[in-house]
Order: C-alpha cells, then sequence, then structure tokens
C-alpha cells in the first residue's frame, strides 16, 4: 500500500488523526504526573514547573493536545452505537439513544470539575 493510503478518503484521515491523538493524550498525562511529583517535592519545586508550563510552547502543546482530546472524545461518541448494539426486545436502539447521554455525561463531569476548579 502506498504510504499516504490514508489521505484518500475523509474517513480515513479521522481514524488516523483520532490514533494520533493517544500521543497528546498520553503527553499530557506524562506532564500531569511530572507536576504531581514536583508539587511532592515542595513548593520551589512546583512554582518552578509551572513557570515552565507558562511557556508559549508549553501553551501551545496544550492547546493542541485539547483539540485532539476533543478529536477523541468525539469520535469514540459517535463509534458507539456501532461498538455495541443494543436491543429492546426485538428492534435495535437507534444510535441517537446511545450517543446523547454520552454528551449529557461529559457535560455535568465538564460542569462538575469546572465548579471545583473555580470555587477554589
Amino acid at each position: 500500500m502506498p504510504a499516504g493510503w490514508w489521505l484518500k478518503r475523509p474517513s480515513y484521515l479521522l481514524f488516523m488523526l483520532r490514533e494520533l491523538s493517544c500521543v497528546f493524550v498520553g503527553g499530557y498525562a506524562v506532564i500531569f504526573l511530572m507536576m504531581i511529583r514536583n508539587l511532592s517535592r515542595g513548593p520551589a519545586e512546583y512554582e518552578a514547573f509551572m513557570a515552565m508550563l507558562r511557556s508559549p510552547l508549553a501553551i501551545l502543546f496544550h492547546v493542541v493536545a485539547l483539540g485532539f482530546a476533543l478529536l477523541h472524545t468525539i469520535t469514540w461518541f459517535q463509534a458507539t452505537p456501532k461498538a455495541m448494539a443494543v436491543w429492546k426486545g426485538e428492534e435495535r436502539l437507534p444510535p441517537a439513544m446511545m450517543i446523547i447521554p454520552n454528551y449529557v455525561g461529559w457535560v455535568v463531569a465538564s460542569a462538575v470539575v469546572a465548579w471545583v476548579v473555580l470555587a477554589a
């Protein structure tokens, strides 16, 4: 197969972008673990780490990672009905009945996290 096979169809491109998103999500997890480590080492280490996160390169990484995390989440929510068949009697549940609860849960969880962060 040619190297650019995934560029021929939008669905292939979306699949490859979703697979690439794991690199950025994993990188963000590593940064989060480093933040916890520096927090355990004391205020000076933590402040130095936080100063590093204020650099333009770190901010760019966070913006790109957020974009990929959103892409990953949305595409997985859309894939839920294809991956899991739920039947009600003899009829298969419509895809929207499986997708909408995912988005509702996402919005509720985001609101709770935002409330905790902003209330602190």
